[in-house]
Order: structure tokens, then C-alpha cells, then sequence
């Protein structure tokens, strides 16, 4: 199952031309943070948004005529449907994507723009894909998988190449961790040429199949998941990933729904990069204190697909993770100037009101009196403690 590095070289030389080669960019606030030289490969502006169409392209190049004749189909969430659509109508070959019932209507659009057929089906990525083998078994039209292929690895291989061509002295590679097939393509180039590179896979902790795979040797499904990073949510690793994972890639560590929605917020203020939160895995684990890194990095954004709808959730997520964002319920007075006195105290400590509640009916109210509750904006944890405590010794708040 593992690529030589012939396979690669290969691939390298079939995707030339036709997939971007995308930008190395140094992150300032990545390196202050992390105490290392972090730079951001931005896959984010490759075509259709992603790495994904560095794999499919490849995948479908290499069919037979009889078999691009029958047509291809995949499943995705999003990413790789983007890829696949993308890739098979260049190649001129129809295709048909099954997606899940809750994927990102953005990215349904943007698959079927790119020329394939949509079907809605189940309401996971795994549960569309038996949808997309059964189609495949009564039409005969080749299943693109979106990771569990050699030739989907050695598309995602050339991400590797071009982080070392770009960035010769790199020490240690960060990459999103889904299904596998990018770390398993980034592993296996690295590994090629330089396996002194530190390379490192970063899942989502509320869809992290992999550490209990790693554990066991082999392919688990997670027994649930639950994560805003859709792009990395797979229940079970890929058996050809896997094999490469578990041969080349030094560590793999998992972070949490605030780590990814603060990396994402991170990325769109300081680095001006829209990047969805399965890209924002590798910035979540660099800023995060999860990895010890020095030297060279190079943090991998595999993608920035997001609903403008979930950009904006995410975007308060990470504003009230960050200490930017505080909600809190105060008692006030029911009479003409009430109100009033909280405002002025919230100017006074600096705090943005962005929205305020009433509710007369809680049930620890007294007579004459109101509840608020209150949206802030704040200037970071420091500020959020004081205007807490604030609203306490004025009578505001009934507990800290």
C-alpha cells in the first residue's frame, strides 16, 4: 500500500499545470504565539477551495475509457464533491456526488456548479457513501473515495512536495486530519526525501477516530461525532491512509470545538484568511499549547469552504472563547432609570453592548424588579474579570 517515491514523482508531474501551486505565507502572530517560525500553506486558495482536487484529478485521469464512459461518483460533505465535480468536468466525464442532508447549501451549490449531479442522502458522509457504493454496483460508474486510494495519496502527496521545495529548511509539518489521505500524501513525500521532518496530524476532539485506531493498529470507527469541522469529520481512518500514517507521521493530537473556532477567528483577523474549521485544525493545535514546536513550521490550511451562516456561529464561538464576547443576566430595577444604570457602568468599564434581553416572569425576581441578560463585547479574559466583578459590587449580579 505505501507510495515509493517514483509514485510520487509522478504524480507530481501529471498535476503540473493543472491544480495551483499554492502560496507559502509567513504568520507573524503564529510564530509570537507558538515561539516557533510558523508559515501557513494556503490550500485554501487552491481550486474549488481545497487540496481535494489534487487527489480526484488524478484518481479520474487515470481511468480507463470504458470506465470514463460509465461516469464517476463520490460522496463528500463538501470538499471532495467540489474536487471531484471540478476534476470530472474538465476531464469531460459526467459524475454524480452524494452528500449528507446537512451539508453546507454553499457547497451544494458550488458542486453543482462545477458540473455534477447532487443527491441528498443520510445524514452523515459515511452514510452517503453506502448510498454512492450502492449507486456504483447498479451502474457500474467508479467510486472516486475521498481518501481510501493510492492514487487519491499520491494527488495529496504533492502538497508535501511543494511545502519542501518552497520551505527547504522546514522542521515540522502540521496538517488537518480527516479521513487521512492528505497527512498520509504529506507523510509519504516527506518520508521520500526527508524523514528528519517532523510531520504531525491534527483531528477534531468530538470526531477523533484516530487515536483509538492508532492504539488498536488498526481502522476504528469513533463511536460518535460531533464537531463544527465537517471537513475532518470521518468516522473511520482509510486503510490506505492508515497504512501510511502509522509508518511516517510522528505524532497525531486532537483540539477542541474552542481551539478551532479561536484558530478560526485568529486566521480571518490577523492572517485575513477565510478558512473553515477543519482547515483551522493545524493554527488551533499551534496556537493551542497542544504541540511543543521550534524551528521551521509549516502549518497546512486545507480549506476554506464555510457557510457564510456558519461563519458568523463560529465567528461568536470564537469571539466568547477568546474573552471577546460576555453574556451575562443582571436584576435591575423596574422603574424609569433602571436600565439606565447598568449601561452607564458598562460604558464606564469600556464593554460594547451588542444586545439586551427582558424577561419580567424569571422566577427569583421580587417585585419592582426586571431581568436582563446582556451581550458584551470585551477586550480579552483580563477585561471580561473586571467587568464581572464590576457588576457584582454594584448589585448587578446576584453571583460571580
Amino acid at each position: 500500500m505505501l507510495l515509493t517515491s517514483a509514485d510520487i514523482e509522478k504524480a507530481t508531474a501529471e498535476l503540473s499545470g493543472v491544480v495551483r501551486r499554492t502560496p507559502l505565507i509567513a504568520s507573524r502572530v503564529l510564530s509570537e504565539r507558538s515561539g516557533a517560525d510558523v508559515w501557513l500553506k494556503a490550500e485554501n486558495l487552491q481550486r474549488t477551495g481545497s487540496f481535494k482536487p489534487r487527489g480526484a484529478y488524478l484518481r479520474i485521469s487515470r481511468l480507463t475509457a470504458d470506465e470514463r464512459g460509465r461516469g464517476v461518483v463520490a460522496t463528500s460533505a463538501g470538499n471532495h464533491a467540489q474536487g471531484v465535480a471540478w476534476s470530472a468536468t474538465e476531464l469531460g466525464i459526467s459524475a454524480r456526488v452524494y452528500m449528507p442532508t446537512g451539508a453546507s447549501l454553499p457547497k451544494i451549490a458550488a458542486t453543482k456548479a462545477y458540473g455534477a449531479e447532487v443527491v441528498l442522502a443520510g445524514e452523515t458522509v459515511d452514510d452517503a457513501l453506502v448510498e454512492a457504493q450502492r449507486y456504483a454496483d447498479q451502474t457500474g460508474a467508479v467510486l472516486i473515495h475521498p481518501f481510501d486510494h493510492p492514487d487519491i495519496v499520491a494527488g495529496q502527496a504533492t502538497v508535501g512536495i511543494e511545502i519542501l521545495e518552497q520551505m527547504p529548511d522546514v522542521t515540522t509539518i502540521v496538517v488537518p486530519l480527516g479521513g487521512g489521505g492528505l497527512l498520509a500524501g504529506v507523510a509519504a513525500a516527506v518520508q521520500a526525501s526527508r524523514p528528519d521532518v517532523r510531520v504531525i496530524g491534527v483531528q477534531a476532539a468530538q470526531a477523533a477516530a484516530w487515536p483509538t485506531s492508532l492504539a488498536a493498529t488498526r481502522p476504528v470507527p469513533a463511536a460518535s461525532m460531533n464537531t463544527m469541522a465537517d471537513g475532518i469529520a470521518v468516522a473511520r481512518p482509510g486503510d490506505v491512509p492508515f497504512a501510511h500514517v502509522t509508518e511516517y507521521v510522528d505524532q497525531v493530537v486532537t483540539v477542541s470545538e474552542e481551539e478551532l473556532s479561536t484558530a478560526l477567528l485568529l486566521m480571518l483577523e490577523r492572517a485575513k484568511m477565510v478558512v473553515e474549521p477543519a482547515g483551522a485544525a493545524g493554527v488551533a493545535a499551534a496556537v493551542g499549547g497542544t504541540l511543543d514546536l521550534s524551528g521551521k513550521v509549516c502549518v497546512v490550511l486545507s480549506g476554506g469552504n464555510i457557510d457564510p451562516l456558519l461563519l458568523r456561529h463560529v465567528t461568536t464561538h470564537g469571539l466568547t472563547a477568546a474573552g471577546r464576547f460576555l453574556t451575562f443576566t443582571a436584576t435591575v430595577s423596574d422603574r424609569p432609570g433602571g436600565l439606565l444604570a447598568l449601561l452607564e457602568l458598562l460604558r464606564d468599564l469600556g464593554a460594547s453592548v451588542i444586545d439586551i434581553v427582558h424577561s419580567r416572569v424569571a422566577d427569583d425576581l421580587y417585585l419592582g424588579e426586571v431581568q436582563v441578560t446582556v451581550s458584551v463585547e470585551t477586550r480579552g479574559p483580563d477585561h471580561q474579570r473586571d467587568v464581572r466583578r464590576a457588576l457584582s459590587a454594584a448589585g448587578f449580579l446576584r453571583e460571580v
